[in-house]
């Protein structure tokens, strides 16, 4: 276990808490001033449980059932009940670090005091996060509105010490038998809690927080191999000057030519073909490398705005105010989030699109301006990284498809009560797949502008010094470049597995100074 610990108190979290929870196993502990804000709203509820009166979640059924009122004796058979019955998830199993995040951020909730949940089920929900108890949570049943209602479920269920979890070893066990192991007492559901425990967009904002973060990285990264490709195709980074880029100013175009002029300082590859094969202009994908990366690195900056707004937020139905008040509302719909979840499909499809175009460029001795066929070390005999372009290609197609918006859909529910949902968490599982995608994209036109800079090297021309430092790293890493053994295969997965760690950046950031 990390020893970082995380204090969740009543404003909300930060992004880094959430990924520090989820992939780091940082502890978490509760603030003062969250245990008194849980009991003090608890108070309010067991007053509202009291009264004659109904109330929404508190004395009523759920949903469609909600104008049937619950006897008091019922009530604690209802919040288990609810529990139980919405813990309907089916498909494999949601990573670990998915199930994490998605618990923490419903602790982030229930600790902000506007659930009317008790302290005791707070405590609970931090006990199995520290103990690396993980809910066996299924890949389908949430439509991204009243929550991420099966996932949820099948986290409170195990606070309840049914259902099936996954202990710190990775092995599934019964939860009871996991949490005695660990000292940790099953929770018995009082009124409202089984409901707070499972309306939230939780598990949707968690995977934006993580595709966040990664995709920072990958652009970084992707910045860097578009510069390579543009210095192995002997193109002009004239083009990347602050002053152009200035007369358009979009902060994230103006970054990523930023990036790529570091990474190209004191090449003596570029603008070769001003002197020797008037070209004119580069491709588009080679010249217009800043504004494609720069747009996307644009709405990560906005998708982070509604994570970070999303990260302060306190989503529930109902929910307990300052003033005791306990109101529906509708808070709980996952749009906001869903909407970005797709926006980043998008952004991440057309990265991998362009990155696919440079690597065909680079391997068709048409286009790539005196470089051997594919890249190859005797072209013919040699296949040289020419199937390396096709398994990029298929990836891209697979991008594509992932980009289509699950938020453009909707299916009503509950017997049309819930008649319209945002389908966040479906936009969450694809952006997932998109970003694994988009990381092997880009490691294979790592892969290929290496190669084909060193090939450049050998015809007497000096690469950059940031573009060496690339280089050596990955060779240092153990990522063998095409030789002259004719039989061997390209090393894609160590490449992606070099970039996914940030290991690009790394190697050329001494270099270069720090990147965007």
């Amino acid at each position: 276990m990390d020893m970082h610990t995380v204090v969740v108190g009543t404003s909300g979290t930060t992004a880094q808490d959430v990924i520090a929870v989820a992939r780091g196993n940082a502890r978490v502990e509760l603030s003062a001033t969250a245990v008194s804000a849980l009991a003090a709203a608890r108070e309010i509820v067991e007053a509202l449980a009291a009264k004659p009166e109904p109330v929404y979640g508190v004395s009523t059924g759920f949903g469609a059932l909600a104008s049937r009122h619950i006897s008091p004796e019922l009530r604690a058979q209802l919040q288990r009940n609810i529990v139980r019955s919405h813990a309907a998830g089916m498909g494999p199993h949601v990573e670990r670090e998915v199930v994490r995040a998605l618990m923490f951020l419903r602790l982030k909730t229930v600790a902000s005091g506007h659930t009317g949940v008790r302290p005791e089920v707070a405590q609970t929900m931090a006990d199995v996060l520290n103990a690396g108890i993980t809910p066996v949570v299924h890949e389908y049943g949430s439509l991204g509105c009243s929550g991420d209602l099966a996932p949820l479920s099948h986290c409170a269920l195990t606070l309840m010490g049914e259902g099936d979890a996954e202990g710190p070893d990775g092995t599934v066990r019964p939860a009871g038998e996991l949490l005695a192991a660990h000292g940790i007492t099953p929770v018995e559901l009082r009124e409202k809690e089984g409901l707070a425990l499972l309306n939230g967009t939780d598990g949707m904002l968690g995977m934006l927080v993580m595709a966040l973060a990664d995709l920072r990285s990958l652009y970084t990264s992707a910045d860097i191999t578009a510069a390579l490709s543009l210095e192995a195709l002997l193109g002009t980074d004239r083009v990347l000057a602050p002053e152009l880029h200035a007369i358009r100013p979009h902060p994230g175009q103006g970054a990523s030519a930023d990036n790529m002029l570091r990474v190209l300082a004191g090449s003596g590859l570029t603008g070769h073909h001003q002197d020797d094969a008037p070209r004119v202009q580069d491709a588009y994908s080679v010249r217009c490398a800043p504004q494609v990366n720069g747009a996307g690195r644009d709405t990560l900056a906005y998708a982070a705005t509604v994570a970070d707004r999303e990260l302060a937020s306190s989503v529930d139905n109902p929910v307990v105010l300052p003033d005791g008040r306990v109101e529906s509302n509708g808070n709980f719909h996952g749009a906001p989030v869903a909407y970005v979840l797709d926006f980043l499909a998008i952004v991440a499809a057309d990265l991998g699109s362009i990155t696919e175009r440079r690597t065909d460029r680079l391997l068709d001795k048409n286009r790539s301006h005196g470089l051997p066929p594919f890249l190859a070390d005797d072209a013919g005999v040699d296949s040289g990284l020419m199937i390396a372009q096709y398994t990029q290609a298929a990836l891209v197609s697979e991008m594509k498809r992932l980009a289509v918006p699950a938020s453009a859909d909707s299916i009503p529910s509950s017997a049309m009560q819930e008649d319209h949902v945002s389908m966040g968490w479906s936009a969450a599982r694809k952006l997932r797949t998109a970003v694994d995608n988009l990381a092997r994209i880009v490691a294979v036109e790592l892969y290929a502008a290496t190669r084909a800079v060193e090939l450049r090297a050998a015809q007497g021309l000096t690469p950059a010094p940031a573009s060496l430092a690339a280089i050596e790293a990955l060779r240092a890493a153990g990522v063998e470049g095409p030789g002259p053994d004719r039989f061997l295969s390209p090393d894609l997965a160590a490449a992606d597995a070099f970039v996914r760690a940030g290991k690009l950046v790394a190697a050329v950031e001494p270099v270069t100074g720090p990147l965007a």
